[in-house]
């Protein structure tokens, strides 16, 4: 009886896990509104100024492989391969929903900028519509650590293969799931080092100094003092480790928000904070890719 009823055990966790697999295969993205809000509150911030995000005209969309079987996408302004001047590159990692519309569309607006922008897809060609399906494809990314650092770096070397990309100019972002990733970009890239790391409440946070050590370039760290994967307690250890080992940091706690804060879809959405924080973002890079 002990047996039969192991059996039965053996059979529903293969049926489960048959079924949560499925969901993440065929699965579809998110709608890309998502971006377009945001765009409309960045556009508004600059409605004043000559730096709107369409300053440097339509990008070059396309999909590209650049890690095994990874297909990226990547976006940069038609100018670039007229221009006898290099652009900086960087890398955009993806929330904990995958490589889906909204995304893609962060990465046409950083583009429009004058960069060369790689958006990374560490699950695979997934995508999430929901938190379980999100929990399960970043487990699986966090369980494999050393795959995601080949990936990531796989994408810098990527980047710096283009011909009209300038290979000292290689700058990473990444929000929740791909800020963490972010950073884990940053511990890892001592041999292709970058120029800047910014990360946008991502988890999880690197509290020890010895490892944040190996960062030898400015940071930009973007909180909300409510964010309860980030409690403010653990981000004050985080930036006293930075300082403690004198990495350049510039971290930015903004009061009342949440986890997530810079995402439309996400119910603690805060679009002038976001706003602020994007232009923040923004002078961060230009000031470390001068």
């Amino acid at each position: 009886m002990i047996r039969s009823f192991s059996i039965w055990l053996t059979f529903c966790f293969v049926l489960t896990s048959s079924l949560l697999s499925s969901t993440i295969t065929n699965n579809k993205p998110i709608p890309s509104a998502f971006a377009q809000t945001n765009a409309a509150a960045i556009s508004a911030l600059y409605s004043n100024t000559t730096n709107a995000t369409s300053a440097q005209g339509l990008e070059i969309k396309k999909m590209i492989n650049y890690f095994d079987n990874s297909s990226g996408y990547l976006s940069y302004p038609s100018s670039a391969n007229t221009s006898n001047k290099k652009i900086p590159g960087i890398v955009m990692i993806h929330e904990n929903r995958g490589l889906n519309s909204y995304i893609k569309d962060m990465a046409n607006i950083l583009a429009r900028q004058g960069y060369a922008v790689l958006a990374v897809d560490l699950f695979k060609g997934h995508t999430a519509t929901n938190n379980d399906q999100a929990r399960i494809l970043s487990t699986s990314v966090r369980s494999n650590p050393s795959e995601a650092i080949r990936n990531l770096q796989s994408a810098v070397k990527y980047l710096t293969s283009l011909p009209f990309v300038d290979s000292t100019k290689i700058a990473s972002i990444g929000w929740c799931f791909g800020g963490g990733q972010s950073l884990q970009l940053a511990l890892n890239s001592q041999n292709r080092p970058l120029v800047a790391t910014i990360l946008y409440y991502g988890t999880p946070l690197i509290t020890e100094a010895q490892q944040l050590s190996k960062i030898k370039w400015p940071v930009l760290w973007i909180f909300g003092d409510k964010d309860q994967a980030n409690p403010l307690p653990l981000i004050n250890k985080f930036k006293a480790a930075l300082n403690s080992d004198k990495v350049s940091n510039e971290i930015l706690i903004y009061k009342g928000l949440g986890h997530a804060f810079a995402n439309p879809s996400n119910q603690n959405y805060a679009p002038n904070e976001t706003a602020d924080a994007w232009q923040k973002t923004l002078a961060f890079l230009k000031k470390n890719f001068s």
